[in-house]
């Protein structure tokens, strides 16, 4: 992490503390996670699916957000955050679009001033939400650098924050970063599994025995996980097989915090590859790296053809298309259902699909 910005790191881990404390801070916080973002999203049992792979499948939709994920929930946190500490601006990176969706999308609602930085790839297969980042107000950068992804989006939105840190705060989209942002960000997605677990508890008795979630950075595994960490609950992350920091990668340092990480013998970041733009990520947040070095969670890896396959399976057996990215927790419940039979799973729906069909028209034809 550059020098310069620690002081920034330090002002904001002040900050967050003092707020998460303030009762009148939460109450903020979940009265606009509540009047605007559409909380608490459901839960939905999968009768058709369920009957055909033998498993009892329960999804959580974060798809039914208002902005048709999960991210809004850390992005109004960051920006009611913001605001208390005088900062003006907001800078943001996004793979998939969705968290630099939601990000313009809170700078509206504030008042702020927000720029987003988008690997040049990415804005390709994301064209849709590129517009809806603009016509929101948000200016979009493109990084032009390396994989032109979103290692160099976070790059990019770095490099803008170290030159502007007293007037803008970065709104960091996933639980990785340096300090205190894998923490913050949690802390800010932890609503999904506090709510996942009391309205499984009220809906179908007791706990499920699986809980499933995607994993790039992790943000909305992270969520979802810590309302059952403490619990006999199998937690399983499920990352692309191209872009498998956990099952492929090895210790090391990037942008700001230490995990597993892709990378070569001589420590330079490779390249990761996923379907999907959201997952499309040589490291993963530090707090998963914990989970998986404890065995508290598994981590496992899905190709993109199960993930295309399952994408495709819950469209058509439950009216329910889903992000690229939530497809792959869903690709993994298929390839084991054999071994799932009669266990409930929860599957978090971490977004919806609109942003990816076109894509998926040109791999489905």
């Amino acid at each position: 992490m550059p020098e310069t910005l620690v002081p920034a790191c330090e002002e904001l881990e002040r900050a967050f503390v003092r707020a998460w404390r303030d009762v009148g801070f939460r109450e903020e916080l979940n009265r606009i996670l509540q009047a605007y973002g559409g909380r608490p999203t459901p839960v939905t049992p999968c009768r058709r699916l369920s009957a055909e792979l033998g498993v009892e499948v329960v999804l959580k939709r974060e798809d039914l957000a208002h902005t048709g994920s999960h991210k809004l929930n850390n992005v109004i946190g960051q920006a009611l955050l913001a605001t208390r500490m005088g900062k003006k601006r907001l800078v943001a990176e996004t793979g998939a679009g969705q968290h630099g969706v939601a990000t313009a999308t809170a700078a509206a609602l504030f008042g702020l001033e927000c720029v987003v930085y988008m690997g040049e790839v990415d804005m390709r297969r994301q064209e849709l939400n590129v517009f809806r980042m603009r016509l929101l107000g948000a200016e979009v950068r493109a990084a032009t650098c390396g994989s032109r992804t979103l290692k160099d989006a976070i790059n990019e939105a770095m490099r803008d924050w170290v030159a502007t840190v007293e007037t803008t705060h970065y709104c960091l989209g996933s639980v990785m970063g340096p300090h205190p942002y894998p923490w913050m960000v949690r802390e800010f997605q932890s609503v999904i599994g506090t709510e996942a677990r009391e309205q499984w508890e009220e809906n179908f008795g007791g706990l499920p025995d699986v809980v499933v979630a995607c994993v790039g950075g992790g943000s909305n595994a992270a969520g979802i996980f810590s309302g059952f960490a403490e619990e006999d609950v199998d937690l399983v992350g499920v990352e692309p097989a191209g872009g498998a920091a956990i099952g492929r990668g090895v210790p090391g340092v990037v942008h700001g915090s230490k995990s597993y990480l892709l990378q070569d013998e001589f420590g330079q970041v490779l390249e990761a590859h996923s379907i999907s733009a959201g997952l499309d990520y040589p490291g993963v947040g530090p707090e998963h790296a914990h989970l998986a070095s404890s065995g508290r969670a598994r981590y496992v890896q899905v190709t993109d053809g199960e993930v295309v396959d399952a994408f495709v399976l819950l469209s058509r057996t439950e009216g329910i298309i889903p992000a690229l990215e939530p497809a792959h927790a869903l690709a993994w419940v298929v390839r084991e259902r054999e071994h799932l039979a009669g266990k409930r799973v929860l599957v978090n729906l971490s977004g919806r699909g609109d942003k990816d069909v076109a894509q998926m028209m040109e791999i489905l034809g």
